[in-house]
C-alpha cells in the first residue's frame, strides 16, 4: 500500500509539469519505463500445433462436451462475452450459450491476451496459481503438481480440466468426475490416458517432444503445449500505442494522447496498471458489485482471494486486470459487472457511490436476480475497500479521452482470430470457436 501511495504523489508531481502534449507524454512514459512490447519466447511449430488441437478438443472435459475454446473463444476475443461463464451442462457458445442442465460459475471468463510473457507470474483473478519455473509454483494441487511445467500459463492450464463446474462434471457423469476433488494426480493421469489412446495425438506428441517416448510423456507436456499455443496465437504487440512508443507520434490522435496523459497523470491509473502489459499483478478491493452464485463456503458471495488464503483482510480482494485489447473483451471486472469501458471509468470516479447505485440491467438478464447489493452486503464489501485507490475527478471530456486511450491499446490484428481455429481435432468431436 505504501508503494502505491508514494506512486500517487509522484504522479501528481508529473501531472503538474507543463509542455507540449507529446513532450509531456514522453516524459511520463520515460519516468514509468514504458516501452514498446517485444515478443515473448517462441516455441516449436510442432508444440504449437499440438497445443492448438488440445485447446479446441472437448476430449479434455469429463463429458467431452466442453473445450478450453468454449469459454475462451476466438470469436469473442478469447472470452465468451457472458457476464459469468456457463461450464458443464451448458450448450452453445458465446453470449447465447444456454444453461442447459448446468449453471453459471462464479467468475467471468478472463481473456488470454499476452499471458505468455516471462514477467507474468500470476493466474486467475484470485491468484490461486502463481510462480515461475525457476522458483516453483503455488497451486491448489500442492505437491501433486507435475514437474517440468515451463511457465505459469502452463500451470494454469491444468486446473479448468479438474474443476467440476468448468469442465470435469458431476460425480457419476463420467470417469473423470468420479475422482475425488483433491486427487489431482488421478484426474490428470486419466486425461493423459484419454489423449494417448488417440493415434493422431500419439503422433503429434512425439513430433512435439522428439526426445521422449510415449511412456515418458506426462500431463505437463499437454499443459506446456497448450501454453505454447496460447502464447503464439494470442500475443499482440502492435497496437497504436505501441506504434507511438516506437516513434510514430501520429499513431495516436489528440484524444488518445490526452487520455494517456490522464492515465499517467491526473487519473493515476498507472498505480495499479503498470508496465508494458498494464498489469501490476497485485490485488485490491475496488468495491465491484457482488453478483452470481458465489464460490466456496461463503456462497452466494464470492470473497475472492479470501477463498484461497483464508485471511479476513483478503475478503473481496481480487487481482488487478491487464488492459491490453480490453476494448474487445467486455463485460468487465472479475464477475462481468460492467458492460462498457465507460461504466468502468464511471465506477472509479466514486466506487462506493457506484456500488450503492449499481444498475443490474447491464448484466445477463438470467443473473439480475443474483445481485447481492443490500445495505449489509455493501457494508461487508466496504470493510476491506482499498483506501489507496486513486480518487478521480474527471470532466465528461476527460472520461471520453481516457476511454479513447484504453482503446488505443488494441492491436488491430486481435479483432479477427478466425485463423487460429483448426479444421478438426484428433478426437473428431465438434469444435467450439
Amino acid at each position: 500500500m505504501l508503494k502505491k501511495i508514494i506512486l500517487c504523489f509522484l504522479v501528481i508531481i508529473l501531472a503538474a509539469c507543463s509542455g507540449t502534449v507529446d513532450s509531456s507524454l514522453e516524459s511520463r512514459l520515460q519516468f514509468f519505463g514504458i516501452t514498446a512490447l517485444q515478443a515473448p519466447p517462441s516455441h516449436s511449430n510442432e508444440k504449437i500445433l499440438l497445443g492448438q488441437k488440445l485447446f479446441f478438443d472437448k476430449v479434455l472435459s469429463g463429458n467431452q462436451n466442453i473445450a478450453c475454446s468454449t469459454c475462451h473463444s476466438p470469436t469473442h476475443a478469447t472470452t465468451d462475452g457472458l457476464t459469468l461463464s456457463i461450464g458443464t451442462g451448458g450448450t452453445g457458445t458465446g453470449p447465447e450459450r444456454d444453461l442447459g442442465t448446468g449453471h453459471f460459475i462464479a467468475r467471468n471468463a478472463q481473456d488470454l491476451f499476452n499471458r505468455g510473457f516471462p514477467e507474468v507470474h500470476t493466474m486467475f483473478t484470485d491468484m490461486r496459481v502463481s510462480g515461475t519455473a525457476l522458483e516453483g509454483f503455488i497451486t491448489p494441487a500442492g505437491n501433486q503438481l507435475p514437474e517440468n511445467l515451463e511457465n505459469v500459463l502452463a500451470a494454469q492450464a491444468l486446473f479448468p480440466i479438474t474443476s467440476r463446474d468448468e469442465m470435469r462434471g458431476t460425480e457419476g457423469d463420467n470417469d473423470l468426475a468420479n475422482f475425488d476433488d483433491d486427487d489431482f494426480t488421478g484426474i490428470w493421469q486419466a486425461i493423459l490416458e484419454r489423449v494417448l489412446a488417440i493415434p493422431e495425438y500419439q503422433t503429434l506428441l512425439l513430433e512435439a517432444y522428439p526426445n521422449k517416448s510415449l511412456d515418458e510423456l506426462t500431463i505437463a507436456d499437454l499443459a506446456n503445449a497448450i501454453a505454447a499455443f496460447e502464447t503464439d496465437a494470442f500475443t499482440f504487440i502492435n497496437s497504436p500505442f505501441d506504434a507511438y512508443l516506437a516513434g510514430n507520434k501520429e499513431a495516436l490522435n489528440s484524444s488518445e494522447k490526452n487520455g494517456a496523459l490522464l492515465f499517467y497523470g491526473k487519473a493515476n491509473c498507472v498505480t495499479c496498471h503498470t508496465g508494458n502489459l498494464f498489469f501490476d499483478q497485485d490485488v485490491d478491493n475496488i468495491d465491484t458489485p457482488l453478483l452470481g452464485p458465489g464460490k466456496g463456503t461463503e456462497a452466494p458471495l464470492d470473497t475472492g482471494i479470501q477463498n484461497v488464503s483464508g485471511l479476513a483482510s483478503d475478503r473481496f480482494v481480487f487481482r488487478s486486470a491487464p488492459l491490453r485489447n480490453l476494448e474487445l473483451t467486455a463485460p468487465y471486472m472479475h464477475n462481468g459487472a460492467y458492460a462498457t469501458l465507460e461504466a468502468v471509468v464511471e465506477h472509479y470516479i466514486d466506487p462506493q457511490k457506484a456500488l450503492k447505485n449499481y444498475d443490474p440491467t447491464q448484466i445477463d438478464e438470467r443473473l439480475q436476480d443474483q445481485v447481492h447489493n443490500t445495505v449489509n452486503d455493501q457494508a461487508d464489501l466496504n470493510r476491506t475497500f482499498s483506501e489507496d485507490l486513486p480518487r478521480l475527478v474527471l470532466t465528461d471530456n476527460e472520461k471520453a479521452d481516457l476511454v479513447a486511450f484504453l482503446k488505443s491499446l488494441t492491436d488491430p490484428a486481435a479483432r479477427d482470430l478466425s485463423d487460429v481455429v483448426p479444421s478438426s481435432v484428433p478426437s473428431n468431436l465438434s469444435i467450439d470457436e
